[in-house]
């Protein structure tokens, strides 16, 4: 095996130093935040301040966030209706995302004592998708479980998490994805996708070497949100 390397501090800051970040790159990356996380106005001022073209119609992102809103206050008729309006081939051509959704909406009549309906709904709309894959069977059986708890803080943890809030984001995040995958946009923000893969590569590089380790809860939540902002701010103004 060979010996670890070891690389000192200033070593390392001066590597840093020599990555060359351009302007035109964060203004993408601040962008694609936008555009992704739904902030419309605030991307439309950034793309004339900041002469970057946006990678879809803004349009668009008002449509994924009337969509979202629905799924969030859990009118998925609501949903699906617009969905449809702004391309009917994103549910034909996903019959996981669609089930996901008549999930939700099973779980939507369950929360608001709709007993009957959610019966007849499941034997009608829920039971033949069922039938076709076992993975929706399960999570059928796990949404009709709700029907045995008189309320979800008697229902163990993996049940009753289905009323929660973060199910209907979870369906919400589900069917925005979907949608930016239709528009030829990414799914994720870039800036995750590059956090995640700093943390691949300092694991790897731990694996043969000892190195000044960027501690990310200190540099975004402590030193680094001020310093973010300001850089934010100094690239808008630009």
């Amino acid at each position: 095996m060979p010996p670890r390397t070891t690389i000192r501090k200033e070593e390392w800051e001066r590597r840093l130093r020599e990555v060359q970040v351009t302007k035109d790159d964060l203004n993408r990356l601040i962008m694609d935040y936008l555009v992704i996380e739904g902030y419309k106005s605030a991307a439309e001022e950034f793309s004339d301040e900041a002469n970057v073209p946006p990678p879809v119609d803004f349009e668009s992102i008002e449509s994924r966030m009337v969509i979202r809103e629905a799924l969030q206050r859990g009118d998925i008729e609501e949903a699906i209706s617009r969905m449809n309006d702004l391309n009917p081939e994103i549910l034909d051509t996903n019959p996981a995302l669609y089930f996901h959704l008549q999930q939700q909406k099973l779980i939507e009549h369950i929360r608001h004592g709709r007993i009957t309906e959610a019966l007849k709904f499941a034997q009608d709309e829920l039971a033949p998708r069922g039938e076709e894959s076992p993975e929706f069977l399960a999570e059928l059986e796990r949404t009709m479980a709700l029907l045995a708890f008189d309320s979800s803080s008697s229902a163990p943890p993996a049940i009753s998490e289905l009323l929660s809030p973060a199910q209907r984001m979870k369906t919400a995040g589900e069917v925005n994805a979907a949608i930016l995958e239709s528009l030829g946009q990414g799914k994720e923000v870039k800036l995750v996708q590059l956090l995640k893969l700093l943390c691949w590569s300092e694991g790897m590089l731990a694996e043969r070497a000892d190195f000044p380790k960027i501690d990310l809860q200190e540099g975004l939540v402590a030193t680094g949100r001020k310093e973010a902002t300001s850089t934010e701010d100094s690239i808008m103004r630009e």
